[in-house]
């Protein structure tokens, strides 16, 4: 072959090359154009999976927000109504009490060695609804109903609450002046566990001394034109008429009076005084008015210095004091309580001297006993009739929900053992068990 042949021959070959490389080249683009479309539909196709799965997010979350708060809703709305359940509420309680006594005024007892009765069926009501405390009682005898007590009262403070209604009027060593199922001789001239129809301040202990302040308007029956039909029905002792000379100390007062516009007061200090021995010391006062009906027919007023310590197991009460009645020409006054009329000496001083020792114990369900003695008699009295006196030695026994009292009377114009205090009568003794299931 030539050169010129050979020559020829190459440059047809470089062009065929050429022609190839070209080819390759713009199936080559033609690819790289395939792929970039390939490769932006892709990236569309992710940023609307990534917008979709933002919505998706964005949804979620804010369900979970609306569950959260939803939950937190509620969980702030059931802690609130627990916390409500668990600050409010009235409580109800009560006892269920019989009674055994031999007593020496009836024959007839004494015949029977004894009689065993119903005594009461109580409900008590305590709590707080709304901020407002309340407070009750009511007692069901067999031959009437009574309420003790009903209030309505606000803290005012840590120190400071008020009652209103049917509350205690504060005197005396508190709550009782006694040990004993009977009380002392102060509960029958109504100077003891006194409930009145008014509102009290009461502060309660701090910095060592407490201090009670009371108005009360009239006595729990609504004062001496009270709408009730036997004004001897009533729970605590009260005034309910004169007894001029000649009337029976047991008969309805022909001269009807009433309890008004009482202030009373009682201010009292404790103090620690050794290991295990604190000690209450204290006075009491009242005064009031006395009202027919149609007019004032006279005043009344009572003081009282008291004391109570306790030394270890051992209980000490202490009170003595004055009552006064002030009515035109009348000596004696005439009390109602328990369904049954009364009298008392219009003016009389009181004295009263209770002890007591507590045992804790474990005999099954006796779980402490507390023996005691107290004594209190009523002298100087304005109608010149004999002194009072009670003392009644016995013991209380606790077990579970029973609560009983075993107690040995031996009394002089006492109500409830054989007498009156406005009687003379003869020095009487009672044997009594009083047997209590209190829930």
């Amino acid at each position: 072959m030539t050169k010129l042949s050979k020559l020829t021959l190459a440059l047809m070959l470089a062009g065929a090359s050429s022609n190839v490389f070209a080819a390759d080249l713009d199936t080559l683009q033609t690819q790289l154009k395939q792929l970039k479309q390939q490769m932006q539909m892709l990236e569309q196709q992710l940023a609307a999976e990534k917008t979709k799965q933002q919505k998706i997010n964005e949804q979620h979350e804010q369900q979970v927000a609306q569950i959260s708060k939803k939950a937190e809703q509620t969980t702030v709305v059931a802690a609130t109504k627990a916390e409500e359940k668990e600050s409010a509420g009235i409580t109800v309680g009560g006892a269920i009490r019989t009674n055994y006594s031999v007593t020496s005024y009836s024959e007839g007892n004494e015949d029977r060695l004894g009689d065993f009765d119903f005594d009461i069926f109580r409900l008590n009501l305590s709590g707080e609804v709304g901020g407002v405390l309340l407070g009750g009682e009511i007692r069901f005898f067999d031959y009437m109903t009574v309420i003790k007590s009903a209030w309505a009262g606000y803290q005012l403070n840590d120190e400071w609450q008020v009652q209103a209604g049917i509350t205690k009027v504060p005197f005396g060593n508190d709550p009782y002046n006694s040990h004993n199922y009977f009380f002392s001789t102060n509960y029958y001239i109504g100077l003891e566990d006194d409930h009145d129809l008014g509102i009290m301040f009461k502060r309660k202990v701090s910095d060592n001394w407490q201090l009670d302040l009371g108005f009360f308007k009239n006595d729990e029956l609504g004062g001496v034109d009270g709408y009730v039909e036997d004004r001897s029905h009533r729970y605590s002792y009260d005034i309910v008429g004169s007894r001029p000379v000649g009337e029976g100390i047991y008969a309805e007062p022909a001269k009807q009076l009433g309890e008004y516009n009482t202030f009373t007061g009682r201010f009292a200090y404790h103090f620690e005084h050794g290991e295990g021995i604190t000690t209450e010391v204290g006075i009491s006062a009242l005064a009031g008015g006395l009202h027919d009906g149609t007019d004032r027919a006279g005043d009344y007023n009572a003081w009282a210095l008291h004391l109570n310590s306790h030394i270890n197991n051992w209980n000490i009460q202490l009170q003595h004091g004055e009552y006064n009645y002030n009515v035109d020409n009348i000596d004696r006054m005439a009390v109602g309580a328990y369904g049954f009329y009364d009298s008392i000496a219009a003016d009389a001083t009181t004295s009263t001297f209770n002890v007591a020792y507590s045992v804790p114990v474990q005999w099954g369900p006796v779980s402490n006993l507390q023996f005691y003695n107290d004594y209190g008699i009523i002298y100087n009295k304005s109608d010149n009739s004999a002194n009072t006196w009670m003392n009644v030695t016995g013991v209380s026994v606790a077990a579970g929900g029973l609560f009983t009292y075993i107690d040995y009377v031996h009394a002089r114009n006492q109500p409830f053992v054989g007498g009156s205090i406005a009687g003379n009568g003869e020095t009487e003794s009672r044997f009594n068990i009083n047997l209590g299931y209190y829930f």
